[in-house]
């Protein structure tokens, strides 16, 4: 019973962290499932584990691929991910976008000048801006989200305005 508690809060834990893997029962590599220790639920581990297989214990990459459930070019992405940032790499990052796609620096340069001249404008007018000059359609709010976060960006090279 108590046991089961624990796997609840581990899988938890994994889904919180993004590491739980998606297709558990894809993982049927024989030395792995022996391992009391290893968990295919867990996404780092059956990935690190993968990429052990092949270097340490000389696996050929297209098997140790197909049985930690990855294709050949998942494994060299993987091994590739290891190699450059350690473990933690193998955590997947967080989804969406990266990023700002529409107020990039350039518009967001463009807007804060706008600001600058005239501080009485509004984020719809300021959309509206955007909109006429780039050809872009962005709500108000994520242009007051975006000002604020170049804001609190840039150390401060003035006094804090009221």
């Amino acid at each position: 019973m108590a046991t089961k508690g624990l796997e609840r809060g581990k899988r938890a834990a994994l889904v919180a962290s993004r590491t739980l893997n998606p297709r558990p029962q894809a993982v049927v590599d024989e030395v792995f499932a022996r391992s009391a220790f290893l968990d295919p639920y867990d996404l780092v581990q059956v990935k690190y584990e993968m990429v052990r297989r092949v270097r340490v214990d000389k696996v050929p990459v297209t098997k140790a691929a197909a049985q930690f459930g990855f294709c050949r070019q998942s494994f060299y992405v993987i091994a590739a991910a290891l190699d450059a940032g350690g473990p933690a790499a193998l955590v997947p990052g967080k989804p969406g976008p990266k990023g700002p796609r529409k107020l990039t620096d350039e518009v967001m340069e463009f807007l804060e000048g706008l600001l600058e001249a005239d501080s009485s404008l509004r984020s719809r007018q300021l959309a509206d801006a955007a909109l006429e000059r780039f050809g872009l359609t962005v709500h108000p709010r994520s242009v007051e989200k975006a000002l604020v976060r170049r804001r609190e960006s840039r150390p401060e090279e003035e006094p804090h305005r009221p």
